[in-house]
């Protein structure tokens, strides 16, 4: 009996044992989560930014180009330097030889020949020096373009953080509306219960707080959306991405520039899309000097080393092969210079295709520059634009803040009706999101005109 009640005591201890470890590892489950959760990070406007210039496809590709050309300097440097090769042969003869006429042998002959031949070009109508530079001004226009590429997205990621914002902005507004009204029921059912007002203003009043409860919805998920969007924009899970939440202060006129003048000044002088039409004019002249070379002589230098060996089956007194290969050693220096003459309109041609490229790229700067000071004239209008409509909303929104008030005092004494007050109510809705859409259209667009100014987009 005592040993069945020590078996007995034992089961109980390691089944405790057993919840004990249970407990232990649902605790650290719960740890971990709870940690996890904790470490969630929130993206700052920097990090975004970082982010998708590190990781952006474009950006990549446009990384890859500049290593690839990096790749055609070296190749067009090394044109200057002489092409050295080798070369080994060896040729088997077999069959009847007319040795002498009427006389036929059955001949086996064997040569083998090697070499070693270095040509230098002296002179090609500066083609290769034209070539080299061409190669530095396309890397100089695709490192312009990388920084265009960046700039870009830089402001795309700008433009998608305001988005959220402007978005959680709206949720806060449609929270607040529907915590009034659901005070407002609160409170209209109270009257309705002490016989003060009709019942038919408690059920105007579930309608608004119905209203107002599809506005809370509409809001989070146009939140959701504008979160979706920046972290696809990003490349990264949306899975528990969020971003810091910043305090757009209420702007003002000193965001917005007080002439447009300085800014087409500055764009024109710096932006990479002038420069890199610049460069494409640089490059076209490059073009039409490399085709001119095709008029000018072409000067060039050869030396050559080489040994022979032969062997056949009708003499045998034939030197060894290393002995042979030593004897006929020998060293041949050549000088070759190609005057072109008539190249059947090809270089005639060339050249005046390369001047009309040069002629159009001139024509793309023009272009790029109208382009540029039609964007900034347009970014500055709406700027200005923006910052009035700020203004007006501004207004309106304080004016019809009063209005409500006072609707709201009169209809609390029972001087107004439930519908004055809904639409009173609507009104101060429609200002407020009106005021939030203004600020954040303003603010996005003084962005712009920073960033046609070259200032930092995250500050």
């Amino acid at each position: 009996m005592k040993k069945i009640n020590n078996n007995i005591s034992k089961v109980l201890q390691g089944f405790k044992n057993l919840v004990d470890l249970k407990r232990i590892m649902v605790s650290l489950f719960l740890l971990s989560f709870v940690f996890s959760f904790a470490q969630e990070k929130v993206w700052t406007l920097q990090e975004c930014v970082n982010h998708a210039l590190e990781n952006n496809i474009s950006v990549k590709q446009s990384q890859n180009t500049l290593l690839s050309n990096q790749q055609d300097i070296i190749a067009s440097k090394g044109q200057f330097l002489p092409s050295v090769s080798a070369n080994a042969s060896h040729t088997l003869s077999l069959g009847n030889r007319e040795l002498f006429p009427g006389e036929f042998v059955d001949r086996t002959d064997n040569t083998s020949t090697i070499g070693l031949g270095v040509n230098q070009t002296i002179f090609d109508g500066f083609r290769l020096t034209n070539l080299y530079k061409q190669s530095q001004l396309t890397l100089e226009t695709n490192q312009l373009e990388l920084q265009r590429i960046r700039d870009d997205i830089s402001l795309n990621v700008v433009n998608s953080y305001l988005n959220v914002l402007f978005n959680k902005e709206r949720l806060e507004t449609a929270n607040a509306q529907y915590i009034f009204s659901k005070k407002q029921l609160d409170q209209v059912n109270e009257l309705v219960d002490a016989g003060v007002q009709p019942k038919a203003n408690l059920y105007d009043a579930e309608a608004t707080l119905s209203r107002d409860s599809q506005q809370v919805t509409l809001a989070e998920n146009n939140y959701n959306l504008a979160l979706l969007t920046l972290s696809q924009l990003l490349q990264v899970n949306y899975n528990g991405f969020n971003i810091e939440i910043i305090n757009i202060d209420t702007p003002s006129t000193a965001l917005l520039y007080d002439n447009v003048n300085p800014i087409l000044n500055f764009a024109l002088q710096n932006r990479v899309e002038i420069k890199a039409a610049e460069k494409n004019v640089e490059n076209a002249i490059l073009g039409t000097e490399i085709s001119k070379s095709g008029f000018y002589p072409t000067l060039s230098a050869r030396y050559g080393f080489g040994s022979n060996v032969f062997f056949t089956n009708l003499i045998d007194t034939e030197e060894a092969f290393f002995t042979q290969l030593n004897q006929q050693k020998g060293h041949r220096f050549s000088l070759s210079l190609d005057i072109p003459i008539f190249s059947r309109f090809q270089n005639k041609t060339t050249v005046a295709k390369s001047r009309i490229q040069e002629e159009n790229s001139k024509l793309n700067l023009e272009q790029a520059k109208l382009d540029l000071e039609s964007n900034i004239q347009r970014a500055y209008t709406d700027a200005q634009a923006a910052l009035k409509a700020f203004v007006a909303a501004k207004k309106s929104l304080e004016s019809q803040t009063l209005a409500f008030n006072n609707s709201k005092e009169r209809y609390d004494i029972g001087a107004l009706t439930a519908f004055d007050l809904e639409q009173a109510r609507v009104q101060l809705i429609n200002a407020e999101s009106s005021l939030i859409n203004a600020k954040y259209d303003f603010v996005f667009k003084t962005k712009v005109l920073d960033f046609y100014m070259g200032k930092s987009l995250t500050n």
